[in-house]
């Protein structure tokens, strides 16, 4: 059934960090509609996108970029200044300084959500299920599921901001990208040790992580989605653990909660990013495929693609696909940048000739075992 009878100016699908950014920031004067599987009111259920919950400094940077400070509620203990980085198959270990901000992520995804103007319709709980072309009226319709019912609107242009799965990449500009599914548990216990970031070839060609917040421990490991790989991303995980043990490491008991699971994006090169189609059609962050290669951080390409799209349309120019292209020029280089950084993190030979040579880790720190 039809949600409304209005033509909306512009649909944005997603209220992650880029859909929020962006509703934000278009002009009062647009009629904007919004679709979230999340639920916005704070209350228990819905989608929550799992995450270490780290905020880099890109991110940090982008933030005040936009104007905003970060309310203290979401910041979780401990704060991060330091990464233990560890090569499990040649055991090497190094810490390297850096100033990551620990947040609880889903409650930084309502934040950004509850910085919307009211004028914005947001259908929260919803799943966007179709996006076609309506040529009578000018736009595109939109169909998804809210309340076990199945709704329509219609807008003139459609923004993709629904992350590596998106529904309007696929439909519109179905460009190959690299993904990878990220699996975490959270277990008792509390590190003495900072964040640490694991590496291992016989596991993923990624990495994974260890991470402290509030008094648990949680693990995660980004796992590759080839299809001739053998085994599935459930027993690597379990591979995980035990690669672990020889390094101190202990997971005990069941996880707290089940264990959570999404894809993410790994641009291996720039025709891996998708800005959209001439017609009406935009993605942004992650959805584009603006993901760092080498750290997997978006938050930071999410709020700056959102916020340079934002700037476009509020112009409504003749060309605002070849304006959004030119803007997002500076992103794309960044990830150049981390392409050519990925090599010596992510292959083994260089990876332990950085580690051996020493450039750029910190010395005598000597921090090890669980509390």
């Amino acid at each position: 059934m039809k949600a409304d009878n209005l033509m909306y100016d512009v649909a944005i699908v997603g209220l992650g960090p880029a859909g929020s950014t962006l509703a934000r920031l278009l002009d009062s004067s647009l009629k904007v509609a919004a679709i979230d599987r999340k639920r916005l009111d704070g209350a228990s259920g819905g989608f929550q996108k799992p995450c270490g919950g780290l905020l880099a400094p890109n991110a940090q940077k982008a933030l005040v970029e936009s104007g905003l400070n970060l309310p203290s509620s979401l910041l979780v203990d401990p704060q991060i200044f330091a990464v233990k980085t560890m090569d499990l198959v040649s055991g090497q270990i190094r810490y390297y300084q850096r100033y990551y901000l620990n947040i609880d992520r889903h409650r930084f995804d309502l934040w950004l959500a509850s910085l919307i103007k009211p004028g914005v319709k947001i259908f929260d709980q919803a799943e966007c299920r179709t996006i076609v072309p309506n040529r009578n009226a000018g736009g595109y319709d939109l169909t998804f599921v809210k309340g076990g019912r199945l709704w329509t609107i219609t807008a003139r242009q459609v923004i993709g901001a629904d992350g590596s799965s998106s529904l309007v990449r696929r439909a519109f500009c179905p460009t190959p990208i690299r993904r990878y599914l990220c699996l975490q548990e959270t277990f008792p216990g509390h590190l003495r040790e900072p964040y640490g970031c694991f590496f291992d070839p016989r596991i993923t060609d990624c990495y994974g992580w260890i991470n402290n917040k509030e008094g648990q421990l949680i693990l995660g490991a980004a796992l590759p989605l080839e299809k001739q790989s053998a085994e599935k991303p459930r027993e690597r995980f379990e591979a995980v653990k035990e690669a672990l043990r020889p390094f101190g490491y202990r997971f005990y008991g069941a996880p707290l909660g089940a264990t959570e699971a999404a894809l993410v994006s790994r641009p291996a090169s720039w025709r891996q990013i998708a800005l959209g189609v001439e017609g009406g059609i935009f993605l942004v962050g992650e959805a584009a495929g603006l993901v760092s290669p080498s750290s997997l951080e978006g938050i930071s390409y999410a709020l700056a693609s959102a916020s340079l799209l934002s700037r476009i349309l509020n112009r409504d120019p003749a060309k605002p696909q070849k304006l959004y292209r030119r803007a997002i020029r500076p992103l794309r280089w960044r990830i150049l940048m981390r392409l050519l950084k990925s090599p010596f993190m992510f292959q083994p030979s260089l990876r332990r000739l950085v580690m051996l040579s020493g450039w750029l880790s910190l010395s005598d720190v000597s921090l090890s075992g669980l509390d």
